[in-house]
């Protein structure tokens, strides 16, 4: 990328040095940054200004808003090599990605205006509200938040989310709300883009995720957002959300395969350098096991991901290819750090590795954004139908 503009087009080119700099410069600070606060502000400001010192800043946004222009099928390896990281995305400067890509297609022009350029720029941070806690996740037709159109056009939104990532310090949130019709039709749910500063608006608690931040509940007491926050045509929110869903859920699903990378090296380096009474670990047949199933779960996995990434990218129907993706990914990163604690031992449950990290972030991805159940029935149905 040259100063000034001038787009990426090669991510091959650019996975390298992305991995070095999460490699070399996050992840010795995963520490800090994982214990939120003021303090992790100031590491994450310290390495977003790195990362555009090397002109690693917001590799796949557009150009034109201060972006890298990198294409999205390009994009897939570099998204991976962020990803060994949970904070990499967030100091690399791709976080946004959704976002910007959701409101560009479907923002309004004053929403446009005002916020795509502050979003790259990581001014503003956003964060996106759909579960609530006493409807199902895999059902928004039956979501109870409401929008009412109050008298100048503007929107009066009622209602509570939760497991919502990053809502802690977002300035806006993306509400999935009913605007008509009653709870189970598909039509008559609208978005809507909130700022959190609004009144009204406010946040209930943290939801720690098996003893991890970054999750929260929410709540909008009859919070006022203009009428051209709306996001997308009125009542057809499942439309924005599904393009939203199929790039979000292949993201995730690149960024769990470069943690289960990480994981799977942690373990044969355990594995080369840990001498016990019978010899090195590597030695040890049930240890070659362990490290043979890791590699082919990677291998078999990556292919899949890779392949909904390059659909998306092109706009051609993903939901089968992203459905497997995404479980796929999500049982891999799971697996393999399972097999990386199991080779440290007791080490492998403490606080010296992040492979306690690894394993929660598989065991949640399993649930979150989707439970396995959803996408096995949702993509059987489909090979089903083509079958018959």
């Amino acid at each position: 990328m040259t100063v000034g503009g001038g787009a990426v087009r090669d991510g091959e080119e650019w996975r390298p040095r992305v991995a070095e700099f999460v490699r070399d410069r996050v992840i010795p600070y995963e520490p800090e940054l994982d214990a939120g606060g003021p303090g992790a502000a100031a590491v994450r400001s310290r390495l977003r200004a790195e990362a555009r010192e090397r002109g690693l800043w917001a590799l796949p946004l557009p150009t034109e808003l201060g972006g890298g222009g990198l294409p999205l099928a390009a994009y897939a390896s570099v998204a991976e090599a962020e990803g060994a990281s949970d904070h990499g995305p967030a100091v690399l400067g791709s976080a946004p990605l959704l976002d910007v890509t959701m409101l560009a297609r479907h923002g309004s022009p004053a929403v446009r205006e005002e916020v795509l350029g502050r979003l790259v720029s990581g001014e503003l941070r956003t964060c996106y509200a759909m579960t609530e806690p006493d409807t199902p996740g895999s059902e928004p037709v039956l979501t109870a938040t409401r929008a009412e159109r109050r008298p100048g056009g503007a929107w009066s939104v009622t209602g509570r989310k939760w497991f919502v990532s990053g809502a802690g310090d977002a300035d806006l949130v993306t509400v999935l709300a009913r605007t008509s019709g009653a709870p189970g039709d598909r039509d008559g749910l609208s978005l809507l883009l909130v700022p959190t500063s609004a009144p009204g608006f406010r946040v209930v608690r943290e939801l720690p995720v098996l003893g991890a931040g970054g999750q929260y509940e929410i709540a909008f007491d009859g919070v006022v957002v203009p009428g051209d926050h709306l996001v997308g045509e009125p009542g057809r929110a499942l439309s924005v959300a599904g393009e939203r869903l199929q790039l979000g859920r292949t993201l995730r699903a690149l960024r769990w395969i470069g943690q289960a990378q990480r994981a799977f090296d942690l373990m044969c380096a355990r594995a080369r350098t840990r001498e016990g009474v019978r010899g090195p670990l590597s030695a040890q047949p049930l240890v070659q096991q362990h490290v043979f199933e890791a590699l082919l779960a990677l291998r078999t996995t990556r292919p899949l991901v890779y392949e909904a990434m390059d659909l998306v990218a092109s706009g051609r129907d993903a939901h089968m290819e992203v459905g497997l993706a995404k479980t796929a990914a999500a049982r891999t990163l799971q697996s393999v750090a399972d097999r990386a604690v199991q080779v440290h031992g007791a080490a492998g449950l403490g606080p010296d590795t992040p492979l306690p990290a690894l394993l929660r972030t598989g065991r949640t991805a399993r649930v979150l954004d989707g439970p396995d159940e959803l996408h096995m029935t949702s993509v059987a149905r489909r090979v089903l139908r083509a079958h018959g």
